[in-house]
């Protein structure tokens, strides 16, 4: 066996909720058909913003059906997105945690970004706007970054290393990336992990606002006429095993977690640099023992902002060389919005859903052709392909960079 078949990583177990409802499935359906997620905002004071766009969860979504009243009271919106996603990708899985002490060989890692910010966009309107002299008494553990983490420990007695990877837009796939090398390195087993994001408060949309990124009708990645990020929430959760665990119980292997990359730019807070994100889509190749001519399909971060599509670009050049107008490319954040520390564990569902069907979903809303922008972006339709190895790239603020290499199982 090569040593990159042997730190090869199985994925098992696949969840989600987002802009389009509640499941992996239905998550991918939507990005196969190329629907958009991306609607008018809902909030009680949407009025007030100049931007008032979002990929929200619908309100089909009950918590209340998910949850008894006495956890719900514990959750903020990222940790009841965080469950969700975790209570479906496990029970795909088929595993029993109770079963040979597994749940102590089991870790949980989950990305967020922002962490539990309705609740303290909430607490913090009830004590400086309503002059309130006593907060929600579980403010602290609703909010706290670790969280979902927790929460999901807990739902399944899951006793191995569990903690919170938090890097801005990267954080899934660190925290992903976090999960697969545990397992590489012998300390678990089975990991459980993926990200969260319910960022969509008013204080959140104000600052992003404040920072002219965020675009006011739709997200039109590499296209020309782009204006910005869409924001949008939900979560994505997987379960990872080592190849021979999941051999070894006859599991059902929905995709090879075969390699990752990650890096940091050093450079500037917000202005990307294609140095980096080269760097980590080559350390990630390297890792799975893949050439660049063995990948089909990029699903690119792709945010639709000035900054990165020519950054991406040009990235994604330096690495492939001349296989790079081969790529099919595309940016799934045009549909389902970009969910921050969430982004990477949408993208891996759209994924290991294109490998499986052979689709590749599109880039939508890519209207005029930008000569910054010149590889096969896929636009707005999608593409019947065999897709037998693909990156998913994720490069934060910060200028933290982290990509997975998938292969088909």
């Amino acid at each position: 066996m090569s040593d990159a078949a042997s730190r090869a990583i199985a994925i098992t177990g696949m969840g989600a909720i987002s802009a389009f409802g509640e499941g992996a499935e239905t998550l991918w359906a939507a990005l196969r058909e190329g629907r958009s997620g991306i609607r008018p905002l809902r909030h009680e004071r949407a009025a007030d913003l100049r931007v008032r766009v979002a990929a929200q969860v619908p309100e089909s979504f009950d918590p209340a059906a998910h949850f008894p009243e006495r956890q719900l009271s514990m959750l903020d919106r990222t940790s009841q997105f965080a469950l969700v996603a975790a209570n479906e990708a496990i029970a795909q899985s088929r595993l029993d945690f109770a079963a040979d002490g597994l749940g102590l060989r089991t870790a949980v890692v989950v990305g967020t970004g922002v962490g539990g910010e309705t609740t303290q966009d909430e607490q913090s309107r009830r004590l400086y706007a309503e002059n309130a002299s006593r907060l929600h008494p579980l403010s602290i553990v609703r909010l706290m970054t670790n969280a979902p983490t927790s929460q999901i420990s807990m739902a399944h007695g899951l006793r191995g290393p569990s903690f919170a990877v938090a890097s801005a837009c990267a954080s899934t796939n660190h925290a992903i990336a976090q999960a697969a090398l545990m397992i590489r390195a012998g300390l678990v087993d089975v990991a459980v992990a993926g990200g969260t994001e319910a960022c969509l408060s008013f204080g959140a949309m104000r600052a992003w606002e404040a920072m002219r990124v965020l675009a006011d009708d739709t997200c039109r990645p590499f296209s020309a006429n782009r204006r910005g990020l869409v924001l949008g929430e939900g979560a994505g959760v997987f379960v990872l095993e080592s190849m021979a665990h999941a051999r070894a119980r006859g599991a059902q292997v929905l995709g090879v977690l075969a390699g990752v990359g990650m890096s940091a730019d050093a450079g500037d807070i917000v202005a990307p640099d294609p140095a980096g994100s080269a760097s980590a889509m080559a350390q990630a190749l390297a890792d799975a023992g893949l050439s660049p001519e063995d990948i089909d399909y990029i699903n690119a971060h792709g945010t639709g902002t000035p900054a990165n599509d020519p950054t991406e670009t040009t990235a994604i050049h330096r690495v492939f060389g001349a296989h790079a107008p081969k790529l099919a490319v595309s940016s799934t954040k045009s549909m389902h919005g970009h969910a921050l520390g969430a982004s990477g564990a949408l993208e891996l569902v759209a994924v290991l859903g294109a490998m499986r069907d052979g689709v590749v979903p599109p880039t939508a809303n890519l209207d005029v052709p930008d000569p910054a922008c010149d590889l096969d972006y896929v636009p707005n339709t999608p593409r019947e392909l065999r897709v037998r190895a693909a990156l998913s790239n994720s490069f934060a603020f910060g200028g933290l960079n982290a990509v997975l290499a998938v292969r088909a199982p």
